[in-house]
C-alpha cells in the first residue's frame, strides 16, 4: 500500500511540477507579447522625454520607459496609478546597463529595478533614432504563477489523502477474505490431528468465496483441501478403528486354538506321568488311549491354526499385489467345478447351475478365482437351512464377465450387509465354529476380484440374495484387441 501511494504522490508532483512549469512559460510568453505590444505604442520624436511618452497614451500599471534622444540624452519614467513618475538615475542606469550588455531590438529580458521590482524589457529603435526601451513589472505573473502553484499543491496534497482513503479501503474490503482465510487456517493448525477421532468442521465463509477473484479462490482451495484432510482423516480413524478390531479378532482366532493345543498337551502329560506311576497294565492303555485323543485334537486345532494364518498372509500380499499368477480362465468350466465340488459338503441344499452357450474366458489367476468361488459357495451353504436353492450362473455382459451365486434363504441382516467384506466379519455376530467361521472368506474373495481389476457385490431381501463378481473379459474376437 505504502509503495503504491508512493509512486501515485510522485506521479501527481510531476504532474504538478509541470502544469505550473508549462503555465510559467505561458505567462512569461504573454508578458513579452504584451511588451511588445507596448512598446509600438511608445510616441516620441527627437526631443521628446519618457514622462511625455507614458503621459501620452494608456500603459498598464507599473510600466516602465527609458528613452535615449540624440538631442536630450536619457530619460526614464513609470506609471504609478494615473499618474506618471520619473525613474531616479540608479533606474535608468539599470535600464542602461541591461541594454548595452547585448539585449538587442525586438528581444526582451528580465531585470531588478531597485524599489520598483523585477521587469519584462523590450527595445525598439524609431526612425529618428531614438531608443525606447520599456518594461512591464512581473509582480502580477509571479502572484498569478504562486497562485496556481499553491492550488496545484492543495489540489495534489487533498488528492493524496482522498486516493490514500480509497485504497486504505478499497484494500481493507478486498483482502476481507484474505484475512478469512488467514483466520481459518489458524483455527485449523490449532487442532491436534495425530491422534484420535479427529473431524475439521472449519472452513472459509461462504460468503468470503468467490471464484471470480484470486483471493476468492485461495478460500476455495483453502475449503477443498480441508475437505481432503477431513475426508483423509476420518479414512485414517477408520482404518485404525479396523485394524484395533482386526488385531482383536486375529488374537482370538488365534487364542482358542492356541488355548486347546495347551490344554491337551497337559492332558497328555499328565496321563503320561500317572502312567509312570501306576505301572499297571490298564493305566497305561488309558493313557495311550488319552494322548492319541490329545494328539489329534492337538492337529486339528494346528489345522486350523495354520488355515487362519495362510489365510492372513494371502490378504497381507494380495494388498501388496503379490499372489497372483496370470493365465487364461474359462470361468465356465471353473464354475462347473466349484458346483461338483459343492454338492459333496452340501447334500442336504439343492445346487444348480446356468450357464451361457459359449466359454466366458477371461485373464487371471486360476487358482484363487476358484477360491472366490468356492467361498461363494462355502459361504451360501453355511448360512441357509437345507433345502435352499443355490444357483451359480456365468454370462458375459459386455465387456464383463460375470458370475452370480443366488440362494433362496433367509438372507443377509441389513444390520451386517455393509461390513459383510470386512475381515473378520461374520454375518450372525457369532463365534460358532460352525457357522461363524473366521470371518476371513469373503474378504479374500474381494482382495482376490478387486487384485483383477473386478469388483464383487451383494444384494440382499428374504428369499433372494445374490452375489455377483464382475470381470475384466477377454474379446470373442481376438481381432478386436487389436
Amino acid at each position: 500500500m505504502v509503495a503504491v501511494i508512493g509512486m501515485v504522490a510522485f506521479i501527481l508532483v510531476m504532474i504538478a511540477v509541470s502544469t505550473g512549469a508549462i503555465i510559467t512559460g505561458v505567462l512569461q510568453s504573454n508578458l513579452s507579447a504584451q511588451v511588445s505590444a507596448a512598446i509600438r505604442n511608445v510616441q516620441g520624436g527627437p526631443t521628446s522625454s519618457a514622462i511625455a511618452s507614458l503621459a501620452a497614451g494608456p500603459f498598464p500599471d507599473g510600466t516602465v520607459l527609458v528613452l535615449r534622444n540624440p538631442d536630450t540624452g536619457d530619460t526614464g519614467a513609470y506609471v504609478d496609478g494615473r499618474l506618471v513618475r520619473a525613474l531616479d538615475e540608479s533606474q535608468v542606469d539599470e535600464i542602461r546597463d541591461a541594454v548595452a550588455t547585448g539585449l538587442s531590438t525586438a528581444e526582451s529580458d528580465t531585470i531588478d529595478l531597485p524599489g520598483l521590482g523585477t521587469y519584462r524589457i523590450g527595445v525598439t529603435v524609431a526612425p529618428s533614432g531614438t531608443v525606447a526601451v520599456l518594461g512591464l513589472p512581473l509582480s502580477q505573473v509571479v502572484s498569478t504563477i504562486g497562485t496556481i502553484l499553491t492550488t496545484v499543491a492543495l489540489l495534489t496534497a487533498g488528492g493524496l489523502l482522498l486516493l490514500s482513503a480509497i485504497i486504505a479501503v478499497v484494500i481493507r474490503v478486498g483482502l476481507r477474505p484474505l484475512r478469512a482465510v488467514a483466520e481459518t487456517a489458524t483455527r485449523v493448525a490449532s487442532i491436534r490431528m495425530d491422534q484420535g477421532d479427529v473431524t475439521i468442521d472449519e472452513r472459509v465463509p461462504a460468503e468470503q468465496v468467490d471464484d471470480h477473484t484470486e483471493i476468492g479462490q485461495v478460500g476455495t482451495a483453502l475449503n477443498s483441501l480441508l475437505d481432503r484432510v477431513d475426508a483423509s482423516l476420518a479414512a485414517r480413524q477408520r482404518n485404525e478403528e479396523l485394524m484395533r478390531r482386526f488385531v482383536a479378532d486375529a488374537s482370538h482366532e488365534l487364542r482358542t486354538p492356541l488355548a486347546s493345543i495347551r490344554g491337551f498337551s497337559e492332558l497328555s502329560l499328565r496321563a503320561m506321568r500317572q502312567a509312570q506311576d501306576d505301572e499297571s497294565r490298564q493305566r497305561i492303555e488309558m493313557a495311550v488311549e488319552t494322548t492319541e485323543q490329545s494328539l489329534e485334537r492337538i492337529q486339528a486345532q494346528s489345522l486350523r491354526m495354520t488355515t487362519l494364518v495362510e489365510d492372513l498372509l494371502l490378504l497381507a500380499r494380495l494388498d501388496e499385489g503379490q499372489e497372483l499368477v496370470y493365465g487364461t480362465v474359462d470361468l465356465t468350466r471353473l464354475a462347473v467345478e466349484a458346483v461338483g465340488d459343492a454338492r459333496p459338503a452340501g447334500p442336504d441344499h439343492a445346487w444348480a447351475i446356468d450357464l451361457d452357450g459359449e466359454p466366458v474366458e477371461l485373464a487371471g489367476d486360476a487358482a484363487r478365482l476358484n477360491q472366490v468361488v468356492a467361498n461363494l459357495l462355502a459361504n451360501a451353504r453355511t448360512h441357509t437351512p437345507a433345502g435352499t436353492v443355490v444357483t451359480v450362473s456365468v454370462a458375459r455382459d459386455g465387456d464383463d464377465a460375470v458370475l452370480r451365486v443366488h440362494d433362496d434363504g433367509p438372507g443377509i441382516d441389513p444390520g451386517v450387509a455393509a461390513q459383510l467384506f470386512e475381515r473378520f466379519a461374520r454375518a450372525d455376530r457369532s463365534r460358532d465354529r460352525k457357522t461363524g467361521g473366521t470371518g476371513l472368506g469373503l474378504s479374500i474373495a474381494k482382495a482376490i476380484v478387486e487384485a483383477h481389476n473386478g469388483t464383487i457385490t451383494v444384494r440382499s431381501a428374504p428369499g433372494d440374495t445374490t452375489f455377483e463378481v464382475r470381470l475384466p473379459a477377454k474379446p470373442r474376437d481376438p481381432a478386436a484387441s487389436q
